[in-house]
């Protein structure tokens, strides 16, 4: 019943994706959707996308091991479109570029800044893309027995297929059927299970796990606090810089839509994160022997039920995991592309379906090849790369007229290349004990902090180096809606 779940969730994926043939023509439309999502749409498919694995399967799986020290992973990904709201949805929405690396080069004049975001904007959507596929394997594992790469390349194929199709106009469309989905494939299971709680009595976690599960710090791990803060860190400020997340306000009309779009966003993350910190909750009560903790919110139905109801519970669960790689993928995948076509290949929609299968070739060897870590602490390294890097970048670059180019560029390589390293080793070497082990698994904590001061220390030593055009890309940048003002849309000089 699970395999058929996640068929039904497959073709329903590909035919929906298959609407955008019909309506994707343009460059526009294959990039940004031809800037005409409305906010609500586009706060649907930016909950699709923005809800991966790592929120579905992951949260819960960590609350479960961890307990109540993970809370901070749903309140930082939802608290950083806060972040996101106040300083950067509306002015990166007028500066009508179509990828981080357009708004680079345009605020800071520069092909060479360009070029690493560019890199960067890759090495973080690929970094994304891995625990996706990973996790896509362990759930088809779990439910038919499959070898572990089978559900990784049924996911690249799936997504690689409606990216080429329709590009973002087509993804939308998937991507806003996905995360209903998703809320309606946790809530309904959860509604039953804790029907059957209720009907057992109502059981708490035992005294002995309430005296660490359930207390901040208290489960004897090393510097808790400093990773606690480092997590917060990275989930509040990496938001800002996840690629897939930021193509998504390009779509909108203007900056008051993009606005808009971010304050529903926040309803609509608020309300589904509620519902995995329960199933971390039951688990530990009722799945406490899991090996693979990242399977609990699909174990629980046949153990709390079991019976016909418990296996179709598991299958909707199925589907909804299923719903959160394909809708995650779909939005790295392209905004992974875009970089790719427009920076590495000639521009256009032809370069634009080559750099798709660009995008999914390598995670997809990355994910069968890497260690398998638990799914939300990789996602966790990926925003402590975007908040070193894309974080001060933006903030500074919409905020600050005297970042000069070669700060940018400084901080750039100072902060990502930080980050990204402490990222490798975690990732090839796995997590390691003690201090030097807690600063790598969680570096948002220094890394973050050196990549602002080298902006702005580097910004004064070079102020011959500050862009020609400074005033009028800030003017740009600020000015309201309302006004009477040409903005046009700015084209990169390399397409």
């Amino acid at each position: 019943m699970s395999l058929t779940a996640v068929v039904v969730v497959v073709v329903a994926a590909v035919l929906i994706g298959a609407f955008g043939i019909r309506v994707s023509r343009t460059t526009s439309d294959f990039y940004v959707a031809s800037r005409t999502v409305s906010p609500l749409w586009n706060a649907s498919a930016i909950g699709g996308e923005y809800l991966s694995a790592a929120s579905f399967l992951g949260v819960a799986g960590l609350i479960l091991s961890f307990g109540v020290d993970m809370l901070w992973l749903p309140v930082g990904w939802t608290g950083g479109y806060l972040v996101l709201l106040v300083l950067v949805s509306a002015p990166l929405r007028r500066s009508g570029a179509y990828t981080l690396p357009d708004f680079a080069e345009a605020r800071l004049e520069s092909m060479t800044v360009r070029r690493t975001a560019s890199v960067l904007v890759v090495l973080i959507g690929w970094l994304y893309l891995m625990p996706q596929f990973q996790s896509a394997g362990l759930v088809l594992r779990t439910i038919t027995g499959a070898p572990v790469w089978v559900g990784g390349l049924l996911v690249a194929v799936v997504v690689a297929v409606n990216v080429l199709s329709g590009g973002m106009r087509s993804i939308t469309f998937v991507q806003a059927f996905q995360y209903w989905l998703k809320l309606t494939a946790l809530a309904v299971p959860l509604v039953f299970l804790l029907m059957a709680w209720h009907a057992d009595g109502a059981p708490n976690v035992s005294a002995a796990d309430a005296a660490t599960w359930q207390v901040p710090l208290a489960g004897g791990r090393e510097y808790g606090l400093y990773s606690t803060y480092s997590l917060i860190l990275a989930t509040f400020l990496g938001t800002m810089g996840l690629p897939h997340v930021l193509v998504r306000f390009y779509t909108n009309p203007d900056g008051r839509a993009a606005r808009r779009t971010t304050l529903v966003v926040l309803s609509l993350l608020g309300a589904f994160y509620l519902l995995p910190a329960v199933y971390g909750w039951l688990g530990r009560m009722y799945a406490p022997d899991l090996v693979r903790t990242d399977t609990v919110v699909l174990t629980l139905p046949a153990r709390m039920i079991g019976g016909t109801l418990g296996d179709v519970l598991t299958a909707l669960v199925t589907a909804g995991a299923f719903a959160a790689f394909l809708s995650t993928s779909s939005g790295l995948t392209v905004s992974v592309a875009g970089v790719i076509a427009q920076d590495l290949l000639k521009g256009g929609v032809r370069s634009f379906r080559v750099a798709t299968l660009m995008a999914v070739a390598v995670p997809l060897a990355l994910a069968l090849w890497a260690r398998a870590l638990p799914v939300a602490d990789v996602v966790g390294l990926a925003f402590a790369v975007a908040a070193s890097s894309f974080c001060p970048l933006l903030v500074l670059g919409i905020w600050w007229r005297r970042l000069s180019t070669t700060g940018a560029l400084a901080g750039l390589f100072v902060g990502g290349g930080l980050a990204s390293g402490a990222v490798l080793v975690t990732i090839v070497a796995g997590p390691q004990a003690g201090l030097a082990g807690a600063l790598l698994a969680q570096p948002a904590a220094w890394t973050v902090p050196i990549a602002f001061a080298v902006m702005v220390a580097v910004s004064f030593l070079s102020p011959h180096r500050v862009p020609a055009g400074v005033a009028r890309t800030m003017v740009r940048l600020h000015t309201p809606e309302n006004l009477d003002l040409d903005r046009g849309d700015w084209r990169p000089r390399s397409s």
